[in-house]
C-alpha cells in the first residue's frame, strides 16, 4: 500500500477526467480527484470507489487559496505528488474566427486553460518534486498544434491559443526539469464526446482519457516534453 503513486486530477468529476481518475486507479494509484464543485466532486468520488482509493480535493483553478489549501492537505497525508493531470479546461460562447470571436471570451478561455493551469502547476511543482520520479500531464489538443490548425477550417482562436500555450508550457517545463527524473508531456484527447462540445465528438472519454493515462504511467526511459495523441507524437 505505501508504493502506491499518488495522483492529482484536475476537473476529475466528469468527462475525460473522470475517465483519467478511473484509469490511474485501475493501475493502483491512490487518486485524488479535483473538482471545483465539491457536492459533484464528492459524487464523482462515491461513483468510482469500488475501483480504488479515491478522494474528492476541493480544487477551483481560479481561486488560489484552494490551491494553496489542497496542497498543503497532500503534504500532510502524502509528503509527495507522484502524478500531476492538467486536465480542467473549458471552452466558452463567444469564441470562433480571428475576424469575429469576442475578445472577451478568448481570454476567459486563455485565463483559465492556460494561465490558471499555470497557477496549479507552480502550486503542486513542490510536491512532485519530492517524489522519486513525477510525471505531470497536460491535457491538450491537436488544435493546440500550429502544424495542424494551419491545416485545416478550425476556427476556435481563443481555445486553440490557449491549448497552444499550454504546449509551450510543456516543452519550457521539461526543459527547466531536464536534470530531474520529473517528465513533462503534453496528452492529445482527440475529439471525444464531452460537455465541451455538446457530445458530439466521436470518441468515448475513456478512449480520450488513454493517452493522458499512459504519459502518466511512463517508465524512466519514456519521453519528455513532447505532444501525442494515441495515434502517435503530434507536431508543433
Amino acid at each position: 500500500m505505501e508504493n502506491k503513486k499518488i495522483a492529482l486530477v484536475t476537473g476529475g468529476n466528469k468527462g475525460i477526467g473522470f475517465e483519467i481518475v478511473r484509469g490511474l486507479l485501475q493501475a493502483g494509484c491512490q487518486v485524488y480527484l479535483g473538482a471545483r464543485e465539491a457536492t459533484k466532486g464528492e459524487q464523482a468520488a462515491a461513483a468510482l470507489a469500488a475501483e480504488g482509493d479515491v478522494r474528492f480535493l476541493e480544487v477551483d483553478l481560479a481561486n488560489q487559496a484552494t490551491l494553496d489549501a489542497a496542497a498543503a492537505r497532500l503534504q500532510r497525508e502524502t509528503g509527495h505528488l507522484d502524478i500531476l493531470v492538467n486536465n480542467a479546461g473549458i471552452n466558452v460562447p463567444g469564441d470562433g474566427s480571428p475576424g469575429t470571436a469576442d475578445v472577451r471570451s478568448v481570454a476567459q478561455v486563455l485565463q483559465t486553460n492556460f494561465l490558471d493551469t499555470l497557477a496549479v502547476t507552480q502550486t503542486f511543482l513542490p510536491l512532485v518534486k519530492q517524489a522519486a520520479a513525477g510525471r505531470i500531464v497536460n491535457v491538450s489538443s491537436p488544435l493546440g498544434s500550429l502544424t495542424i490548425v494551419g491545416q485545416h477550417d478550425w476556427a476556435l482562436l481563443g481555445y486553440s491559443a490557449s491549448k497552444a500555450a499550454l504546449n509551450m508550457l510543456t516543452v519550457q517545463l521539461a526543459y527547466e526539469l531536464r536534470a530531474t527524473a520529473i517528465k513533462v508531456n503534453s496528452a492529445a484527447p482527440g475529439y471525444t464526446a464531452t460537455d465541451l462540445n455538446g457530445f458530439e465528438g466521436t470518441d468515448t472519454p475513456a478512449q480520450g482519457a488513454a493517452e493522458a493515462i499512459r504519459l502518466a504511467l511512463l517508465p524512466a526511459d519514456g519521453p519528455t516534453g513532447t505532444a501525442s495523441s494515441s495515434t502517435g507524437v503530434l507536431p508543433w
